[in-house]
Formats: structure tokens, C-alpha cells, sequence
């Protein structure tokens, strides 16, 4: 029996991209499926545009969450958790794309494993959504200390099982870099991340997104360790040269 997965999506002045990820979810292979637009107080056409995307498609599997007001990603994803009625848990950016198969692989492959959380390879993008042949790939397993030192685990390539892991434990820290403040707490709590060495997403980067500032991803980084984790300054600095140096390698 087809069990359901719960696509969450923060959306936030996405009108130029957003069709396109709608798009990518409806070609999907695996067809059963729910995708949640949680809308977070964008000033664009974001909700026009879903609106009057759900009601052409006639599609009752997307549902469109409004926010009170801006309140951030965390928040946005969080909200999408407590709304989400699938078993299992996937994340998408609303400017990024999945290839048609990426959920019937990944959770083919999460239940090979019988694990709780897992993740997939991905290629860079560009602002057209044109693959650049940079492509990263996910290492066969991911425990907590080598996660410190290594950001592969990227968040629209994720996905959990809810039956083997609290959605509790799901939320993600009201913090910069919130996604990966979530794979570590959830990694701390014993559990062990396993990756599906598959291209299967598509990052897209436009000029002015956040992670392109890089002193800002330096600092967001930095702070994760000292205050989300607690840990010294040394061992913040050892797991932080780790950090750069495969962050660089991928982008080059």
C-alpha cells in the first residue's frame, strides 16, 4: 500500500519560481503525495499565483497554509509539520526542483534501509533552473560528530520517517541555518543520516539568494557551533576548517 508523503514548502516572495516547483511535484512518479505551501507573509503575487495554479489543475493534493505575517523559514516548516498528515516527511525550497523520480527513489530507499532519516545527492542550478554539471554527492552515512564538519545534507534532498522519528524532534530551532541545526539535533539524538548517492535534485541558485553572501554563511556556521551546540572555541575552529574546506570544493 502506497503510504502518503508530506511535501512542505516555505514560501516567501517566490513568484518567479514557484510554478515551476509546483510543476516538479505534479510530475512526481510516486503519486501519493500532499504538498503544503505554507505562505509566509510574501509581498509579491506568491498567493495569486498558487491560488489560481490549484484552481486550474483541479489538484486536491496541494494546499496552500497562510501565515499570520512574515515569521521566517523555521517557523514556515514547522507550521507545514504540524499540518502535514503523510508519514512521511519531505522538504522542498520553493526555488528548487526535483527530478520526476525523486520520491519513489528516496523512499524506496528509505525503506531498504528501515531508517529514519535520509537524503539524496543534487546538482547546482542556475536561476533558469539549468543543471551546471557541479553535482555533490551524499556519502553512504552521516552520524553527529561527522556531520559537524560536513554540510552535504542539503535540505530539499531530505526525507524522514515519522514513524521512527518524532515530529517533536522534527522542529526545527527558530535560528539562522535552521536546517542544518535540525539534521544535527537530530543526529545528537542518535540517530545516524543515510544517503542515496542519486542526483536527484536541483539547487538552484539565483544571485541574491542567502547562502551566496558568503561571510553571512561563514557567520550563520560559526554561531551554530558556539551557541546551537555549545562547543569551545577550539573545537568550534576544528570542525569549522573541516566545514570550509569541503564547502569550497563543492562549489568549485
Amino acid at each position: 500500500m502506497d503510504e502518503l508523503i508530506s511535501i512542505i514548502v516555505p514560501v516567501y516572495n517566490a513568484e518567479k519560481f514557484i510554478r515551476e516547483t509546483m510543476d516538479c511535484v505534479i510530475a512526481q512518479t510516486y503519486p501519493c503525495w500532499e504538498l503544503l505551501l505554507v505562505e509566509d507573509g510574501s509581498r509579491d503575487n506568491s498567493v495569486e499565483i498558487i491560488e489560481t495554479y490549484i484552481r486550474d489543475s483541479g489538484e486536491e493534493r496541494i494546499r496552500l497554509i497562510c501565515q499570520p505575517e512574515n515569521m521566517g523559514a523555521a517557523k514556515a516548516r514547522n507550521r507545514g509539520l504540524q499540518e502535514a498528515k503523510g508519514r512521511y516527511i519531505a522538504y522542498l525550497d520553493a526555488d528548487d526542483l526535483w527530478l520526476p523520480e525523486k520520491l519513489e527513489h528516496e523512499l524506496a530507499f528509505i525503506r531498504e534501509k528501515d531508517a529514519a532519516f535520509v537524503f539524496t545527492g543534487y546538482e547546482f542550478a542556475d536561476e533558469n533552473g539549468k543543471g551546471t554539471g557541479k553535482i555533490v554527492h551524499a556519502p553512504e552515512t552521516l552520524n553527529y560528530r561527522q556531520a559537524l564538519s560536513n554540510t552535504t545534507i542539503f535540505t530539499t534532498t531530505v526525507m524522514f520517517d515519522t514513524q521512527k522519528i518524532s515530529k517533536e524532534l522534527l522542529e526545527m530551532p527558530v535560528i539562522k541555518s535552521e536546517d542544518t541545526a535540525l539534521w544535527w539535533k537530530v543526529l545528537r539524538n542518535g540517530y545516524t543520516a543515510f544517503g542515496l548517492d542519486e542526483n536527484l535534485v536541483k539547487y538552484r541558485r539565483p544571485g541574491k539568494s542567502l547562502s551566496s553572501n558568503k561571510l553571512e554563511a561563514v557567520r550563520r556556521i560559526w554561531n551554530l557551533y558556539r551557541k546551537a551546540e555549545g562547543m569551545g572555541v577550539l573545537d568550534s575552529a576544528w570542525h569549522f576548517c573541516f566545514w570550509a574546506v569541503r564547502a569550497v570544493s563543492r562549489r568549485l
